[in-house]
């Protein structure tokens, strides 16, 4: 499909929207978003020590915090995914205990009905476990790669953000295209992503 509306933003070309993206479930790359890591031994050590754009890190591996625009994932005991999710241009904090990984991981939606049942042929993840509340972070492999997965929603517009090394980036998009044929999978632009967003608040 051919990008009907693009954007240069720095040294990325933004596809804003796609030629005939039809009514979904969509695959969006949004590489371009700002993501941090943020790694610390002793991160519960000091209750009010990390707290990125002012947002406290979740106690608990696996719980996940959306505020202004910003998702922060706790991963494990020492470290924790910072995910810009407004596509605004951020400054990383000072403290080296923050590192920038946006130009070294791809990221991606998948989202729209169907996504789970795409998901189901590419990973053995129960990404639409009922028990969990979205969002919520799941690690693992997807299409036999290590991910970071963030089940955003479960209900009538679900949908899910991953993100890898961005080594990987062509194969799995083409995997996950090839996995969605039988419902109509489309890729989609920015603009989409945030339409979707929109509706999950």
């Amino acid at each position: 499909m051919r990008p009907a509306k693009e954007e240069r933003r720095g040294h990325w070309v933004v596809t804003l929207e796609y030629e005939n993206e039809g009514d979904g479930p969509h695959l969006v790359d949004l590489s371009h978003y700002v993501r941090w890591d943020l790694q610390d031994s002793d991160q519960n050590g000091d209750r009010g020590k990390w707290k990125p754009l002012g947002i406290p890190v979740p106690e608990q591996p696996g719980v996940c915090i959306i505020k202004d625009g910003v998702m922060i994932n706790r991963m494990n005991n020492t470290q924790a995914a910072i995910w810009h999710l407004s596509g605004e241009e951020a400054e990383i904090p000072p403290e080296t205990a923050y590192t920038d990984v946006t130009d070294a991981t791809v990221f991606l939606a998948l989202m729209g009905k169907k996504t789970f049942a795409i998901a189901e042929k590419l990973t053995a993840l129960d990404l639409s476990d009922p028990a969990g509340t979205a969002p919520f972070l799941i690690q693992g492999p997807f299409v036999h790669v290590p991910c970071q997965i963030v089940v955003m929603a479960n209900g009538e517009q679900p949908g899910i953000l991953m993100t890898c090394s961005r080594g990987y980036a062509h194969d799995i998009v083409v995997a996950i295209l090839e996995a969605g044929k039988a419902f109509d999978l489309r890729p989609a632009g920015e603009l989409a992503f945030k339409r979707w967003l929109k509706q999950l608040k």
